[in-house]
């Protein structure tokens, strides 16, 4: 199993539109009014952002972006406008983070883990698995 994409439900198209292309992503689809989806500038995991015209509900998304040159990328997305809540900061969890907000609220974190993002000091080993 391969993971393909996430949609985050979004109030303004354009708005979003230009945070997440802000932020590196490329559009591949683009349906004004309603719905936009990205691919990744390294891999080909997808993010796509859809209208719904539901009511508007507390976001409850967190996503993680990892960047190996982070503090760089930190950098340049804040000369171009953007508002970090966490600038670059070592983490307990041993990862490298920084952190913003998307134009609804959604929670967005940049990172570098290095080989703690798939095999960190406390990872579960086989015989640990759960059923």
């Amino acid at each position: 199993m391969n993971f393909n994409h996430l949609t985050l439900i979004v109030s303004d198209l354009p708005r979003s539109l230009a945070f997440y292309r802000a932020l590196g992503l490329v559009p591949i689809v683009h349906e004004a009014p309603r719905y936009a989806r990205f691919i990744f500038p390294d891999g080909d995991a997808t993010l796509s952002i859809e209208v719904t015209g539901a009511p508007a509900l507390p976001p409850r998304a967190q996503l993680y972006f990892e960047c190996e040159d982070l503090d760089q990328r930190v950098q340049q997305l804040r000369a171009a406008g953007l508002v970090f809540t966490q600038l670059p900061t070592d983490m307990p969890y041993l990862w490298r983070e920084a952190r913003l907000a998307d134009p609804d609220g959604h929670d967005v974190r940049l990172y570098r883990a290095g080989r703690n993002r798939l095999d960190p000091p406390w990872k579960l080993r086989p015989e640990q698995v759960p059923g």
